[in-house]
């Protein structure tokens, strides 16, 4: 991947309001969510959510695609996949302390971390 498309992505990801959008649509799986249930959801005005929404799919973090009169939204998995891979293996060289930062985190309940 590209530094410049990385770079994108991680500015879109540096809002609060894009990171929760974010976590919400993994959760949501392939199937996605409606942009009306996102923002109400996240309580986000039409106008803010589609800002965020913008920003993250020029990023190539989330995808779009009409279903009738709704605009479902998804994870872009490659797009995600894409920019965490630079981070691990270009940025950190695979370190294997970062490495094994990962792991721990991936295998910790989530419920630790509050």
């Amino acid at each position: 991947m590209e530094q410049s498309k990385v770079l994108a992505a991680l500015s879109a990801l540096s809002h609060e309001a894009r990171l929760e959008l974010v976590r919400l649509l993994i959760d949501a799986g392939d199937e996605g969510l409606p942009a009306g249930t996102i923002g109400q959801k996240l309580g986000l005005g039409a106008s803010r959510l589609s800002f965020h929404l913008s920003a993250l799919e020029q990023a190539g973090l989330i995808r779009s695609r009409r279903a009738s009169r709704n605009v479902i939204y998804s994870v872009d998995r490659d797009g995600m996949g894409s920019t965490i891979g630079f981070l691990l293996h270009d940025c950190c060289r695979e370190h294997p302390e970062v490495v094994a930062c990962c792991h721990k985190r991936a295998q910790s309940d989530p419920a630790d971390e509050g």
